[in-house]
Order: C-alpha cells, then structure tokens, then sequence
C-alpha cells in the first residue's frame, strides 16, 4: 500500500486550512497534484472569489483524482469548519433543500479543495435573492462533430447581436470544446423568464448563422456536425463550470476568460493549471468589471413575444 504523504497547512486571508495527502495525484496527463490544485486556486484567488462570490455553488469532487470516480456534491457536509458560509436552497419537486457553500473569501475555495473538489459550479443567482438570477449564461456547446472555427464564428455572431443590444458580454473557454458568454443581468426576473429570454436570443444566432447553429430541442435531433446554442443552461439549479473553474481530465484544463480578441488565435487546450497563473499575472481578471455592466433583458422578451417564444420543457 502507497503511504500517504503528510498533511500541510495553509494560511489562506485569516483561516488555517490543512490540506491532507498533498501529493495524490489528481491530474495524470502532467502528474499534477493536490497541492497543485490547491496552490492554482490560490494563484486566480481574486478571480475565482468573483466568479462565485455568495452563489450557491456545486461542488465536483474526484476523491481519487480526475481518474476516479466523479461526485456531485450540493450539500456542504457535518463538520465543515464554522467560518464556512452556506446559502439554503430549496428543491420543490422533491420537497427538499440543500445548504450548499456559498464562497465569499478564498478559503472557502481552499475548504473544497481540501475536500477534493476539482469543479466550481455556482448558480445564476445570489443568495440575495436565489430565485431570481442576475447573470444569463450563453453556452455555445458544439456537438460531436462541430470544430471548433465554427464555434468561433458563433462567438463573434453572438458578439454582434450583444453589441446591437448594448448588452456587454464576458466571454471564456468552457474549459472543454466550447465557449460561454456571460452577461450580467438586473435581478428582476425568475428562471423562466431568463431561460426564455435565452431561447430568444439563441434564435436570433440561428436566424444569422443558420449553416453554423442549432436550437433543435431534442439531442437525438440535432445534426452532429452544428453548434447548440444551450439556453437551459439558465434553467433553475443548472450550473456550468466557473471562471477559473478547473476541469476534470487529464489535462487539468481552466475555463478561462478570454478577451474578444483572442477568440480567433485561442485553442481550448492553451489553458491549465500550469499555464493559467502566469496569464492571471500579467492580465488580471478580465471579468473583475462584469459587476459593472448590467443589462436590462426587456429587449430579449420583446423578441420572445414577437416571435411567440414559449417557456421550453423544464429540462429536468
């Protein structure tokens, strides 16, 4: 049997956290470890802290690293130290609810690591008020066989469309094939209204780039080679990796933001844990002012009624 290497303890702001088998490692293609991860998370802390500063947040753990087994984890666990800060979710079709961490300082996010979280997934809404979101997520997700210069020329028609509606939108890798789009939003409407108002721009992608893009609602449906425009991706309790989210492969790939510019030159496996320290460095957050541009979405639910847009299925 393997022996275990010996804990370490970390001063993360005003918390003692101990980070136990340092060494196991997560990321094979490298042989990056836990400590590796830990230590990436501290090198982005300003802009990972943003990225889920008071949303509930899903945490994917990997217990013996990414080569294991997966799990999805809402709750926060007994015995979480009492620094830990929480928001209650509630789940009303299986009358249930769930205190799930909710990140305002970055030993929150050392906490999870420790606790074998590799992925961050928060929700669209801030415990303020949880059910009614303030940031609407474009999810250009290719299918199988879509390249990625196509995802590119969706990115820059979603851009175009963003522009015509003053809308400012964030854009990063999604730390696999595809792209997000983030657009920070007034907190005046619930799930519904969001997801519809998504499906409504996602048409008007389609309408513009209609060799390129996909709404087709049923996977099974969609041609393999297009691009999904995925609206249910601001479905109530969906969530998708964060900013500065690692990944869970091999690779240890970084969902990272990009600026506008580089979407044509970026390839999706530019950026890990090894590389994306350096980049945070030199560039900063390049989401660190989405606070700052709020966009009204009665333009997109003008479109959705004149396009007779209907709430889509609840994805479940």
């Amino acid at each position: 049997m393997a022996q275990k290497s010996a804990a370490v303890e970390l001063e993360v702001g005003p918390h003692t956290v101990r980070i136990s088998n340092p060494d196991r490692v997560y990321f094979p293609a490298r042989g990056e470890t836990k400590l590796d991860l830990v230590n990436y998370y501290l090198s982005v802390g300003d802009g990972i802290v943003n990225a889920l500063r008071e949303r509930p947040c899903m945490l994917h753990r990997f217990p013996s690293g990414v080569a294991g087994e997966k799990v999805h984890q809402k709750r926060v666990p007994n015995g979480a130290p009492p620094w830990l800060e929480t928001v209650r979710v509630t789940f009303p079709r299986y009358n249930r609810h769930a205190d799930e961490l909710c990140v305002t300082e970055l030993a929150h996010v050392a906490w999870a690591v420790q606790m074998s979280t590799v992925e961050f997934h928060p929700w669209n809404s801030r415990r303020a008020d949880t059910e009614k979101p303030d940031e609407w997520r474009i999810d250009l997700d290719p299918m199988p066989d879509c390249g990625y210069d196509r995802v590119r020329r969706v990115a820059h028609v979603a851009h175009e469309i963003l522009d015509e509606l003053g809308a400012v939108g964030w854009p990063k890798t999604s730390g696999g094939r595809g792209l997000h789009i983030y657009v920070r939003i007034e907190p005046r409407w619930g799930f519904a209204d969001v997801r519809r108002a998504a499906l409504a721009f996602a048409h008007e992608v389609e309408r513009r780039a209609p060799d390129d893009v996909t709404t087709t609602w049923w996977r099974k449906d969609r041609d393999p080679r297009l691009l999904f425009v995925d609206y249910n991706q601001n479905a109530r309790d969906h969530t998708i990796a964060s900013a500065y989210s690692v990944r869970g492969n091999p690779e240890g790939t970084v969902s990272t933001p990009i600026r506008w510019t580089e979407i044509d030159d970026a390839e999706p496996g530019d950026f890990t844990i090894a590389t994306v320290p350096a980049r945070f460095a030199e560039v900063g957050d390049l989401h660190a002012g989405i606070d700052g541009a709020v966009f009204s979405l009665e333009p997109l639910l003008e479109w959705a009624d004149r396009d007779g847009v209907e709430e889509p299925p609840d994805p479940g």
